[in-house]
């Protein structure tokens, strides 16, 4: 049994899978602006618990993520990702309608759920139809347009909140996933044949859990993954108070973070061309570390006042591309390293390793976020903590 022939053209494959991709960049950022508001309307008493609606959603992609690369291998791959979209268009009707935070963030922990179907999904589509380079040479192109994403995110979703309130950000993201899934369904055959599905087995999945976490180098890889991603998430949690109340530029935010955005993009393409010759754990290692110094630095020059006015927000704008370039640089040649043993089963290796760092990032990054006292001290000081243990863990990994 061969895989099916049929297939769109490559240009609007691609397209297709980048916007599968956007439903996270776009559950995320297009939120940030709107937290002010929530904070007012809904926890006037506790604004840092706004944050939480970034967090409880990250948390919901990564439970998501253990089960949904399984499931599309019993049920063929478009009925998970169109599952996948109604539970998260299900939720965001939830979300716009709640009364309470709490039901905002149990709803926001649902649609996690749901956009986990059309992210980790889409990739197992592109697999069954392109392989070796081909499939790199898509996997990248989506993932240049996908990138775009988070630096065009906050400035519509400041737009959508002019125009219907915050409220109405949860419409957009009905109306986006709604958009992706008629395309899907219309256009896109199915790519897993019955005949080469297979049954939805716990076993599998509890096998390669014990053998991810049996294996030294994988864990430590996972572990560090897990560091950097909690300072992703922590920073994306605060960055809009900080806007907000540490330099008062909340009206700019969307253009500020959208420059972020842009420059720390350039991250990817700087590790593509870096990784062949320095390696992965060199570039991990050095990266780490520099992001240790950067951190403690923008830590020391807030604490003591030691900037002038203008210079503090500049230096603040600086870190913060770090933040998110140190990502671009360590991310990726982190998971290479946890699935580089795994190659058997690389892609139930892929759903653990996943789950149990963004799992675990959520974890960090929430009393992170929460610490925020009207500056980035704490932030800074939390980044500089975290990778400085990713920093040690990276030295125990053998060349």
């Amino acid at each position: 049994m061969t895989r099916p022939a049929l297939r769109l053209a490559q240009g609007e494959f691609i397209a297709l899978i980048a916007m599968l991709f956007a439903t996270i960049a776009f559950s995320i950022d297009a939120m940030l602006p709107a937290l002010p508001r929530i904070a007012q309307e809904l926890t006037p008493g506790n604004p840092n618990a706004a944050q939480l609606i970034i967090t409880s959603f990250v948390l919901g992609i990564g439970l998501g993520t253990l089960v949904a690369g399984p499931l599309s291998d019993s049920f063929g791959r478009k009925p998970v990702i169109v599952a996948g979209a109604a539970l998260y268009c299900l939720a965001a009707a939830v979300a716009y309608m709640a009364p309470t935070l709490e039901t905002v963030l149990a709803a926001r922990l649902v649609q996690g759920l749901g956009a986990a179907g059309p992210r980790v999904v889409s990739l197992a589509l592109v697999r069954d139809l392109y392989k070796g380079r081909e499939m790199a040479r898509v996997v990248s192109f989506a993932m240049m347009i996908f990138a775009l994403a988070p630096a065009f995110a906050p400035l519509l979703g400041s737009a959508i909140i002019a125009g219907f309130g915050w409220r109405g950000i949860f419409l957009a993201f009905i109306a986006f996933s709604a958009i992706a899934m008629l395309w899907l369904t219309t256009r896109q055959p199915e790519t897993l044949p019955v005949a080469l599905r297979r049954r939805l087995r716990a076993g599998p999945l509890w096998q390669a859990l014990r053998e991810v976490l049996d294996h030294r180098v994988v864990v430590t890889a996972m572990v560090v993954q897990t560091l950097v991603f909690a300072c992703l998430f922590a920073t994306l949690s605060s960055i809009q108070p900080i806007f907000d109340q540490s330099f008062g530029r909340a009206g700019g935010f969307p253009l500020w973070f959208g420059l972020i955005a842009l420059l720390a993009s350039s991250a990817s393409l700087l590790n593509a061309t870096l990784v062949v010759r320095l390696g992965m754990r060199f570039l991990i290692t050095v990266t780490l570390g520099a992001q240790v110094v950067a951190s403690l630095t923008m830590a020391g020059l807030t604490a003591f006042g030691l900037l002038p006015e203008g210079l503090d927000f500049a230096l603040y704008i600086a870190w913060t591309t770090s933040v998110f370039f140190m990502a671009g640089l360590t991310l990726g040649n982190l998971n290479a390293l946890a699935l580089e043993p795994m190659g058997h089963i690389a892609g139930m290796a892929a759903s653990v390793t996943g789950a149990l760092a963004t799992v675990g990032s959520v974890l960090l990054a929430v009393p992170l976020g929460l610490a925020f006292d009207d500056t980035p001290v704490p932030l800074a000081l939390g980044i500089a903590a975290l990778t400085a243990a990713g920093f040690g863990l990276m030295q125990t990994i053998p060349r």
